[in-house]
């Protein structure tokens, strides 16, 4: 039995409040032992996931960004077995380069706050509890974010600095420009929210929407909560795409993994082949299930569908099976990469070391035009030495490498970290350490 993707909470509202984008709605009332919630917690079902959304300041924007019970709000959602919690709010803006209606994915915080419940640890009674914040944010929800943003063609900022500050008050003049050499962005909620979700073990992040330029910027007007929710309206749709995405994203994280298992174990070992000491991955197990090929496909075809790519170039042998039929899902063209002698046509060699002697490999010299987005695609990636090559043998034609793929990494032989170390991004599926 696999288990079900875990469940997610919002905090921030944004629109999702609302519950028009989930199934199955209940409101629940919750208590803790630090009181009630912001709001009643919002429970509903998007795509099959447990979905819990918090209204920050009431559902009504009642309760002023110093007096929101933030341990009540984290407890709850903890309590509800939330593990990833989603937070929005909106920012002023401390750089020219961030403008309103941008979004900012952070990455730290500073907290200029100085009347709020921190911490959950009042006292040492049960043990000394120091957590560490030094990168306070989940990087696999920020990935996400960042992710969902990109697809949607928004304009975003991948890292950022949060100064939170005490509220209802906006800055004066002086602190706005105090804050901009510590920081990209001002609000009044991030802190304690994100020192609460790390103490509860919840893996945290904020995507922040910048509404205006606080007062620093002289040539405009000083900020207005009617300014503020104007831009918010403005882009409130394009929250929940971003949240609605993500959710997405984290929803499809443990199908992934029921995907991987699964297909690992559909690849036969053999040992001592093609010598002794050799475990061979013998990959023509799984091409011959029909279903193991689907469940790579679908990661394949999901991966790179909004990634623009014009070429899928396959490595022989192997990479021709998985690359040709990628290449067909991409709806895209597929050109082979040979060993010397094979290909017709007028070739472009390389030539690369093996562990003894050389070897070569050649495409054709019309097969990739100038500026062209290529995917390389192997069966398996061991010491790498075939895919660098490919890889000079693309770039020579003028081909830009989107990413190299292989369904299977051998990580003991290092290949992937070669290319890496090049600068060519690399993704793969499953991989066998230590043997």
């Amino acid at each position: 039995m696999f288990k079900m993707p875990e469940k997610i909470g919002i905090i921030g509202g944004s629109g999702l409040e609302k519950g028009d984008i989930l199934q199955n709605i209940e409101e629940i009332e919750a208590e803790t032992p630090y009181g009630k919630p912001s709001s009643k917690i919002k429970k509903g079902t998007l795509n099959g996931t447990e979905v819990y959304i918090l209204s920050r300041h009431g559902l009504n924007h009642e309760i002023t960004p110093t007096n929101v019970n933030n341990r009540a709000n984290i407890y709850a959602l903890a309590k509800l077995g939330c593990k990833q919690v989603l937070a929005t709010t909106a920012v002023g803006s401390l750089k020219e380069s961030i403008a309103p209606g941008d979004f900012v994915i952070a990455n730290q915080f500073i907290d200029f706050t100085k009347h709020r419940n921190v911490t959950f640890f009042d006292d040492f009674k049960q043990g000394i509890k120091h957590v560490s914040l030094a990168d306070p944010f989940s990087e696999t929800l920020r990935q996400y974010l960042i992710d969902a943003c990109e697809e949607l063609g928004l304009r975003h900022h991948k890292i950022g600095t949060i100064l939170t500050i005490e509220g209802p008050r906006f800055s004066t003049r002086a602190e706005s420009f105090m804050f901009r050499k510590f920081a990209h962005v001002v609000n009044m909620s991030t802190s304690p929210e994100a020192i609460l979700a790390r103490e509860a073990e919840i893996e945290y992040a904020v995507i922040a929407m910048s509404t205006d330029y606080d007062c620093w910027k002289k040539t405009e007007k000083p900020v207005t909560w009617e300014e503020i929710e104007k831009v918010m309206k403005q882009n409130s749709e394009n929250v929940k795409k971003v949240l609605i995405k993500a959710i997405e994203k984290i929803s499809n994280k443990e199908l992934i993994k029921r995907d991987v298992e699964s297909i690992k174990s559909k690849i036969r070992t053999i040992p001592d082949f093609p010598k002794p000491g050799i475990m061979f991955r013998d990959i023509t197990t799984l091409f011959k299930d029909r279903e193991g090929m689907e469940r790579v496909m679908d990661i394949l075809y999901n991966r790179y569908k909004n990634m623009k790519i014009d070429i899928v170039v396959g490595i022989e042998s192997r990479g021709f099976i998985v690359g040709g039929h990628l290449a067909g899902k991409l709806n895209c063209g597929f050109v082979p990469i040979r060993k010397k002698g094979k290909l017709p046509h007028e070739t472009e060699s390389h030539e690369y070391e093996l562990e003894y002697g050389t070897d070569t490999v050649e495409i054709h010299k019309d097969a990739i035009h100038p500026g062209q987005r290529v995917l390389l695609v192997d069966d398996l990636i061991a010491t790498g030495g075939t895919a660098l090559a490919s890889c000079k043998l693309i770039e020579t034609l003028g081909g830009k490498i989107v990413e190299c793929a292989f369904v299977i990494d051998l990580p003991d032989l290092k290949g992937r970290g070669k290319l890496e170390e090049k600068g060519y991004s690399t993704f793969h599926i499953v991989e066998f350490k230590g043997e």
